[in-house]
């Protein structure tokens, strides 16, 4: 009886070995092939659960999700045969799988170098068609665009897609940036230069048209003046001519008053003999 159990409990042991064997799951992030004696029996598989010959069949599992290469700054020759360092990063995956494993022996590593080998030589091949400037400041839309289309021609056959390309920095090396930075102080320095003296000349042109307008106003104020002086001497005129006809011995009396009291009003003491016709009215109240 024990052994009977003993058989059943052996033969449970290895049917629940050999369907877990036999049973594989594949994962939504994974890229699965299915060897057979070493090689590619089946590389489509989907996500989900699939069967395999136990013993015979074996599976080998990539990672089916973009991946990132990080490269270290390299140089690269302008069109202007400039150095610029450059660094940048890489988003890629396995699009054959198939072929991924049969030129890259599904190595991870060995796939990440040689796609870093494609990136160098197409930036080497595009950058040589450009200038610093355009490099730095151009379309690098239109750059990028022709680095995924190049590397993508290479990369396919190794069963790989670059998904993306992107410029982090571009740098330019220290000799070169020392002449670029002075050649941009001195180009900084004329263009300040320039607007001083530009903004001098409107400061001129400012003061002058002040100055003028100053001339101006004060020609037409002292103008103004003179003409309203002129009417108002008119007018004091006119009042001492009909003062004088209304009565001419009293305006003669007042005018006189007046004189002297414009002259005589100091405390100076004048010795003088009254003769003549500015002293007439000085002893004419004495005289009976």
């Amino acid at each position: 009886m024990s052994a009977r159990i003993n058989m059943i409990i052996f033969l449970v042991i290895a049917g629940f070995i050999l369907i877990s064997s036999s049973v594989f799951f594949v994962g939504e992030r994974e890229r699965v092939i299915l060897l057979r004696l070493g090689q590619i029996e089946r590389a489509d598989y989907e996500p989900g659960m699939h069967f395999k010959i136990p013993f015979v069949n074996n599976i080998k599992r990539f990672d089916g999700r973009i991946l990132s290469l990080e490269s270290t700054p390299a140089r690269y020759l302008t069109g202007e045969k400039k150095n610029v360092s450059v660094d940048s990063f890489v988003l890629w995956r396995i699009a054959d799988v198939a072929t991924y494993f049969r030129s890259m022996g599904g190595d991870e590593a060995t796939a990440q170098l040689r796609l870093s080998q494609i990136i160098k030589d197409n930036l080497r091949g595009e950058f040589g068609k450009r200038t610093i400037q355009q490099v730095v400041s151009g379309d690098r839309v239109a750059m990028v665009s022709q680095l995924m289309a190049d590397g993508n021609k290479v990369a396919k056959e190794f069963g790989i897609e670059i998904v993306n390309v992107r410029i982090k920095r571009i740098d330019l090396p220290s000799e070169v940036s020392s002449s670029v930075y002075t050649r941009m102080e001195a180009e900084r320095e004329r263009v300040a230069k320039e607007l001083r003296s530009q903004g001098a000349e409107e400061a001129e042109k400012i003061r002058s048209d002040a100055d003028r307008r100053r001339t101006i106003l004060l020609a037409d104020a002292k103008r103004e003046a003179e003409v309203l002086r002129g009417n108002g001497d008119a007018r004091s005129t006119e009042i001492y001519a009909k003062a004088y006809q209304q009565n001419s011995e009293f305006y003669s009396l007042y005018r006189r008053l007046t004189a002297y009291k414009n002259i005589f009003n100091g405390d100076d003491m004048l010795v003088i003999e009254p003769k003549g016709e500015f002293f007439n009215h000085f002893d004419s109240a004495t005289k009976p």
